[in-house]
């Protein structure tokens, strides 16, 4: 079981703080690129509004960007959801897994950029995450046409939260003007404050 002091609570999820034993030695042997290096606040307002809006039980969740995972470790922990993340950067997914055995749950994981997750694919899910995943200006387009993709694909729902990076910005305002999304503030003060939006688009 984790030291309670090198570990932290949000929602029902535990993270692992940078002083944790199995971190510590995680560091050392992976470096993942990407900013998969860290756990985002973006992962706690995506729990912020799940909390709210839960995801029906069961349903099959695909984490976009997933990094460590923590937003779709909720989903599985909270939803007994069957949870898939993806991520172009292999070297997030031993974060993954570790922070999935503390949490008592597992997920799936694909190594794949944006641009190669295929409609196809896409409809094996009924729900899309992703949170802080629009961050270089290039990676508006980029995220823009997968949610396209995930649209069509009939994905019931689309969450994207994010701190309000101006690409992400970008991105959600196509999504409001094109495809009825909801672009909404949102904050949680757990485990620490932090503010940003949430993309929603429900598409059933």
């Amino acid at each position: 079981m984790s030291n309670p002091q090198h570990t932290r609570q949000a929602y029902g999820i535990t993270s692992l703080t940078s002083r944790h034993p199995d971190l510590r030695r995680l560091k050392k042997a992976q470096d993942p690129s990407l900013h998969g290096n860290k756990l985002w606040g973006s992962c706690y307002l995506l729990m912020e509004y799940l909390e709210k809006n839960p995801l029906e039980r069961g349903c099959k969740v695909l984490d976009l960007g997933c990094g460590w995972g923590l937003g779709g470790i909720y989903c599985a922990k909270k939803f007994g959801a069957t949870v898939t993340g993806v991520d172009a950067d292999p070297a997030v997914f031993p974060f993954l897994k570790l922070l999935a055995e503390h949490n008592q749950v597992i997920l799936q994981t694909l190594v794949k950029p944006f641009e190669q997750i295929s409609t196809e694919e896409l409809a094996h899910y009924d729900v899309i995450i992703g949170a802080d995943i629009c961050f270089w200006d290039e990676l508006a387009d980029t995220v823009y046409r997968l949610i396209e993709r995930g649209i069509k694909a009939g994905a019931g729902r689309i969450i994207v939260t994010d701190p309000q990076r101006p690409p992400f910005t970008a991105m959600a305002e196509r999504c409001v003007d094109r495809h009825y999304a909801d672009l909404l503030p949102i904050e949680t003060k757990t485990p620490r404050r932090f503010t940003g939006s949430v993309l929603v688009i429900e598409n059933s």
